[in-house]
């Protein structure tokens, strides 16, 4: 994966910034599971998790695939997307310089 850009780099921070995130990253490291099957294991509503895992695949971190049970029924996988960001100052550095929005347009005050 090469260096993100200021872009990127601040959609993949506040994507994973949320705990609810962090926990299905967690959850899909090293496999893959279905909506439905993942929302009971992290005990939360399946449309919670589908805006999270939404969240997460525009940041590029998961990747969905549509399949067909054996009955019929339409079912998305979500797998993790295999990333890594090293954060450091020199990161930073040259992430910002690629900014194409200044922070405080956006309300990041």
């Amino acid at each position: 994966m090469t260096e993100p850009t200021g872009d990127e780099l601040v959609q993949i921070l506040a994507t994973l910034s949320n705990p609810h995130r962090l926990r299905v990253v967690a959850a899909l490291a090293g496999r893959r599971e279905y909506v439905s099957q993942l929302a009971r294991e992290l005990g939360i509503s399946r449309p919670l998790l589908q805006v999270h895992l939404r969240k997460l695949e525009a940041a590029g971190l998961v990747s969905a695939t549509l399949e067909l049970s054996e009955d019929g029924k339409a079912m998305r996988y979500y797998e993790v997307t295999p990333f890594t960001v090293r954060l450091t100052p020199e990161l930073i550095e040259m992430a910002v310089a690629t900014l194409t929005v200044d922070g405080a347009e956006k309300g990041d005050r």
